[in-house]
């Protein structure tokens, strides 16, 4: 959710993320540019937008707010044979993954979706190497480039860019907030709640805290850990907290 300025007015109107998405980009020169987007901004309207009047890219993810993009890709993909490019990653925060991309340009005249390039799946295969755990996460999506513009191996990393972005930022929210269900809805309520959270992950983050959750539990109703560790009163012990 956020604002946009009612002309001539002193005055905004709340809108939601898809309406607050073109205003943001018409201040930026993505001319050549590729996008990328979560699911809510896989929109027929908002891909026009990119490729016929900013003449850029989008890269978007499909999920089931998209019943029929997303039941088409999942029926073509069902017999997927070998992938098109594996990636081994090495084991940062103690777990190891292998991404796979499969790529295909037979759905394009297909699809009900304006100037798709190309249609692609991604296996996410993590293992936990202290316990062994598995995970397997399967993402589908589509992206305005064509082969020649991009290949398998360069559709994957910027993927990987964007569920970068998810986890360090809306993930974090989601996780350790619950933001997403959260009931605060009157007047500015939920902006201002929204930037104090970010605000307190920020915070967290710059001083190196390893995990944001861990840290939040550890000074949750805690007001004398909170002053040492932002060192907020003279008194304040550094040794209380660590980072």
């Amino acid at each position: 959710m956020g604002t946009l300025p009612v002309a001539h007015r002193q005055e905004v109107k709340r809108t939601n993320e898809i309406k607050m998405a073109i205003p943001l980009l018409e201040t930026l020169d993505i001319k050549g540019k590729e996008v990328s987007a979560d699911a809510l901004l896989t929109q027929r309207r908002f891909a026009r937008y990119l490729v016929e009047e900013r003449h850029a890219h989008y890269h978007f993810t499909v999920k089931a707010n998209q019943p029929g993009l997303l039941e088409a890709l999942e029926f073509y993909f069902q017999d997927r044979g070998q992938p098109h490019f594996v990636e081994h990653t090495p084991p940062d925060h103690g777990r190891l993954e292998t991404r796979k991309i499969w790529i295909t340009t037979e759905l394009n005249g297909y699809l009900d979706f304006p100037h798709v390039g190309q249609a692609f799946v991604i296996a996410r295969h993590s293992t936990e190497k202290k316990t062994g755990a598995t995970s397997l996460e399967i993402a589908y999506g589509l992206t305005s480039r064509t082969p020649a513009q991009a290949s398998p191996q360069r559709v994957l990393q910027v993927n990987r860019g964007q569920w970068t972005i998810e986890n360090s930022c809306h993930y974090i929210l989601d996780w350790n907030y619950d933001e997403d269900r959260s009931r605060i809805r009157t007047g500015h309520g939920p902006e201002n709640i929204t930037r104090l959270r970010r605000f307190a992950i920020g915070v967290i983050k710059s001083r190196g805290a390893r995990s944001v959750a861990q840290k939040m539990r550890q000074l949750t109703r805690h007001v004398r850990l909170v002053f040492d560790y932002l060192r907020m009163t003279g008194n304040s012990c550094a040794c209380r907290t660590g980072t």
